[in-house]
């Protein structure tokens, strides 16, 4: 059978036919590039049909913003400002939605609510209870690697493939199926810029792992160092770029903050790699 993640109401998400998107909703005040402007449910929810009608696979719904010396949130506020958008979705949207969190309490409350993934940015390591819960609701994983400090001197690669193979292994201790996990490097997070270059140019590297990749590279500061676009919303040619390499090592999931240009990106990519395509 082709490879695929099970979401918890029997629908597959096939990863053979060219990378999915995930589609971003930040329902936060603080994120890097977009905090803020989905101050209320009801934008959340706006944003996310907009995202699931231009093409995103997955809509990846976040409380507590990741960029760097952000402010950490309890459970309690992290739920109040990402339930109502997953209801909201639900009730709207046939979209498959993920949490994007590390905390078992807000995966589990989530997964009730309607979410079928749970993307936890510390490869169940802050809290390694998420992992029951995603196999007791028989939900896929994403699992990214993450780092309190940047280390330069690091072999990146041994230090990413060191750590997700941990996560892998808490999470199938679990009840986690490994053909339900994905792994993401996290470009970005406890990294330098050359690591976070170095990991887009080979990316195939972490097949080793045996699970399928997602690449987010969506508007990060590394882009914007490399083009000298200091603000993030500027950098969507350089996230396009980044990408479209990505998946031409593998990537089968691209986590993204602007769906359209990248289902544009996608579908030159494929017509070009495929010389039968008859184009009208």
């Amino acid at each position: 059978m082709p490879p695929a993640l099970t979401l918890p109401d029997g629908r597959r998400l096939a990863l053979d036919a060219g990378p999915l998107l995930m589609g971003i909703v930040n329902v936060t005040p603080d994120s890097f590039s977009d905090g803020g402007l989905l101050g209320s449910a009801e934008a959340g929810v706006a944003h996310g049909l907009r995202l699931a009608e231009e093409g995103a696979a997955i809509v990846d719904i976040g409380g507590e913003s990741t960029r760097p010396g952000h402010e950490t949130v309890d459970a309690a506020t992290e739920l109040a400002r990402v339930l109502p958008v997953i209801a909201g979705l639900k009730a709207r949207s046939a979209v498959p939605l993920s949490i994007d969190s590390y905390k078992a309490e807000v995966a589990e409350a989530a997964l009730a609510a309607g979410a079928s993934i749970v993307n936890d940015v510390w490869g169940c390591r802050r809290d390694p209870r998420i992992a029951e819960v995603a196999a007791r609701a028989a939900a896929p994983m994403v699992l990214m690697h993450n780092r309190d400090t940047v280390d330069g001197s690091l072999d990146i690669f041994d230090e990413v493939i060191g750590f997700l193979e941990g996560s892998i292994a808490i999470a199938t201790a679990a009840g986690v199926p490994r053909s339900q996990i994905v792994v993401d490097p996290g470009i970005g997070f406890g990294k330098t810029p050359r690591q976070n270059l170095d990991l887009i140019r080979e990316l195939d590297r972490l097949n080793v792992l045996g699970c399928p990749i997602l690449l987010g590279a969506s508007r990060k500061s590394t882009l914007g160092l490399v083009t000298g676009r200091k603000v993030p919303a500027e950098r969507l040619a350089a996230t396009l770029s980044a990408h479209l390499y990505g998946a031409s090592r593998g990537a089968a999931i691209l986590r993204v903050h602007d769906v359209a240009p990248h289902v544009d990106a996608l579908k030159v990519w494929a017509a070009i790699a495929d010389e039968t395509k008859v184009i009208p």
